[in-house]
């Protein structure tokens, strides 16, 4: 007998947000969900042009800063798995049709990378639909997924699939809410130096995983559940975010009552000190979400080198949690590039913090930005935050979403060479 406390905010029984979903095929909810009107329809509308403008970053101050990402080959130790990752891409290549090829396929530039998004209806239908692919394709894009991230990396994105799937179960929407319910695509031609990577994006998970001479880039990525864990059937069990949760409570704890205080920018999660539009009606308090790679996001709260040394250690922890889907080199590279930049690295906090509270915070530097937010509902029925619905957001500022400011750099120096 389950005591999960998700289960209490089951629509009832032909409810209307069910009933209007169901039977709507991927492509048949895209369209109904761009309704002029809808709440959807809103997001998309809002959502739509932001994809189209040039990439330059997320920065703190609309400033670029130059320098931060010198594209230099890997340092020994620290190497992305391109071999494994190659040989993955090119068995996914070799399954599908030459027509799924030009689909799955573009350069490494484009701006279908900034496509993806984290709703269950499909904005963009970027790259190959997983659910529509024979399970040969599918099996082989989760081998690729699986050969580029550490092996608790690719569990936690494939435990996001999971618990989609559960969740369309659990609500009787498997029509949109299954374990394939992805887009997937690959950008450049998979290569042992050049770079290249792959995407794969749906609802609550998006990952971006770029390689160039060795290093891993991995940002933007999303991982999100409602709810949280897995009560029952094959895969009861699994479970996400508890260890983000415990360290964020943990800082806090660790923090004198003044620094938690400066920490706190709003004391509820919808404050009436909030400026219009601080909570966004589907991102919620989360500001690096899908289509904001070019958003200005200022520091906040305080800085982790005025913070007591546990306090620190915690933070570090925070950010380690976040890149833990990087292979154990790539993520030695990452945690020293968070570590040069520890001066200029903030921790700011919405909500309680005492037991029982839900919460948002973000870690953010010129190198990272890792936010966490409890959020209301969507498939199930609650207005207000709730533990059980976590969203999580990844993001490289000043220019290294899609390691893009390494693609412009390789890019610029193979045209020297041309000359």
């Amino acid at each position: 007998m389950t005591t999960a406390e998700f289960r209490n905010y089951l629509f009832p029984e032909g409810h209307p947000r069910i009933e209007e979903v169901r039977g709507l095929d991927p492509y048949a909810y895209r369209e109904a969900a761009r309704t002029e009107g809808t709440f959807t329809g809103g997001l998309v509308e809002g959502w739509t042009p932001l994809y189209l403008n040039e990439f330059r970053g997320v920065t703190e101050d609309g400033n670029l800063r130059e320098g931060l990402f010198p594209l230099e080959p890997a340092r020994p130790g620290e190497e992305a798995p391109v071999a494994a990752m190659v040989e993955a891409a090119e068995a996914l290549l070799a399954a599908v049709s030459e027509a799924d090829r030009q689909k799955l396929a573009h350069p490494v530039d484009a701006v279908q990378w900034q496509t993806w998004a984290n709703p269950e209806f499909m904005q963009f239908d970027t790259g190959l639909r997983l659910e529509f692919q024979p399970q040969d394709v599918r099996e082989k894009a989760l081998a690729l997924m699986e050969a580029s991230l550490s092996p608790e990396g690719y569990r936690l994105a494939h435990d996001m699939m999971l618990i989609n799937g559960f969740l369309g179960a659990v609500v009787g929407l498997e029509n949109v809410l299954n374990e394939f319910s992805y887009n997937f695509a690959l950008y450049g031609t998979p290569h042992p130096t050049a770079p290249w990577g792959w995407q794969l994006y749906g609802h609550h998970c998006a990952v971006n995983c770029l390689v160039v001479e060795g290093r891993m880039a991995l940002g933007p990525v999303f991982f999100g559940a409602e709810p949280n864990e897995i009560d029952e059937g094959p895969h009861s069990g699994t479970a996400a975010f508890g260890e983000r949760i415990r360290l964020g409570t943990g800082l806090m704890a660790a923090l004198p009552e003044e620094q938690r205080t400066a920490a706190t920018v709003y004391e509820q999660m919808v404050d009436p000190a909030m400026p219009e539009g601080r909570v966004h009606p589907g991102d919620e308090r989360h500001l690096a979400g899908a289509f904001q790679d070019n958003r200005v996001i200022p520091f906040e709260g305080i800085r982790l080198a005025d913070m007591p040394q546990e306090a620190q250690r915690l933070a570090l922890a925070i950010v380690e949690q976040f890149v833990l889907p990087l292979p154990e080199g790539p993520r030695a590279a990452r945690m020293r590039e968070v570590e040069a930049h520890l001066g200029e690295t903030w921790f700011s906090w919405i909500g309680g913090h005492e037991p029982g509270d839900v919460f948002y915070y973000r870690v953010q530097s010129p190198v990272v930005i890792a936010e966490l937010d409890h959020h209301c509902g969507v498939f199930l029925d609650y207005d207000t935050p709730k533990h059980f619905h976590v969203h999580t957001v990844l993001r490289t500022p000043h220019g290294n979403d899609y390691g893009r400011a390494w693609v412009r750099q390789w890019q610029a120096a193979g045209q020297e060479q041309d000359r």
